[in-house]
């Protein structure tokens, strides 16, 4: 039996996971994750009731009850390291032992929706829509560091990829994931499926350049240009591949829907963002609950 030694698994003196700052008893199954730290409070508000609320660093945590339903929403800030943190600290509040330092026998499943804000590539994909990350690919290097099965990875399409941008060796090998299907398949053809490609960062990585120079300036376009039969990539964020490789080989249900904010394609940006981002929330909280 492994025991978890105390530089691996850190809890804080009140017996709280070490980042999170939360007990198991403090989280529902089904959780969403956004990236603002006020956006927990939007979407805590259409709770019937908050059992519970805290923050440590620039995780804040609400849990409480929908139409019968418990559900916890979780700031993770920005980009692939923190959700790092997240999951792997979500999942040790659920399946292991903080006191034998042991993981249980009985694991425990999590549904966790990630709702993000991105930016489209392609020309034909309206802002102020909402778009499911089928997969994450992931040119941020988190997954490379994990002993991810073999199973998970789509390597066709990874593959695919990396010949068609003719990758550079310089960058991080691209991984790619599909989300969970069973909660893809509650989301209709309201929602616009395809690729997401999760960036390391916001500016050059996704193509963006302000005082510096992009060292690969050809690869926005072969990014935008790719295909693989039906699937291509339709927008860039910073968290989903990491999530969807650490979530499902940690057991657990994951998904990214996004509210398309900007066309990056087309140089514009919604009028409405919090419309939108609304509309978004309540979609996905009527879906959780029913």
């Amino acid at each position: 039996m492994h025991i978890f030694k105390e530089s691996q698994l850190i809890i804080n003196p009140d017996g709280s996971i070490y980042h999170l700052k939360l007990h198991p008893e403090n989280i529902a199954d089904d959780i969403i994750l956004v990236g603002d730290p006020g956006r927990v409070d939007t979407i805590s508000s259409y709770f019937d009731n908050i059992i519970f609320q805290d923050n440590n660093r620039e995780f804040f945590t609400a849990t409480g009850m929908l139409k019968g339903k418990k559900i916890t929403v979780i700031s993770t800030g920005i980009g692939p390291d923190n959700i790092d943190i997240v999951l792997n600290e979500l999942d040790a509040l659920v399946n292991i032992d903080f006191d034998a330092r042991t993981i249980k026998n009985n694991l425990r499943k999590l549904n966790i929706y990630r709702l993000g804000t991105s930016g489209a590539i392609q020309a034909d994909i309206e802002i102020d829509t909402f778009a499911i990350a089928e997969f994450g690919l992931g040119i941020d290097g988190l997954a490379n560091f994990y002993d991810v099965s073999e199973d998970l990875y789509v390597s066709s399409i990874e593959n695919a990829f990396i010949k068609h941008t003719n990758w550079p060796e310089k960058l991080s090998s691209p991984y790619i994931i599909k989300c969970s299907e069973n909660l893809s398949s509650k989301f209709g053809n309201d929602f616009i499926k395809g690729i997401t490609l999760t960036a390391p960062g916001f500016y050059a990585p996704q193509g963006r350049e302000l005082r510096i120079d992009l060292k690969y300036p050809q690869l926005p376009e072969l990014i935008r240009s790719f295909s693989y039969g039906k699937d291509r990539i339709i927008n860039y964020e910073m968290e989903t591949s990491a999530l969807y490789a650490l979530g499902r080989s940690l057991g657990h249900n994951v998904i990214t829907i996004c509210a398309v904010l900007a066309n990056r394609y087309k140089e514009k940006y919604s009028n409405n963002p919090l419309q939108t981002i609304d509309a978004l929330i309540n979609n996905v909280l009527g879906i959780i609950v029913n």
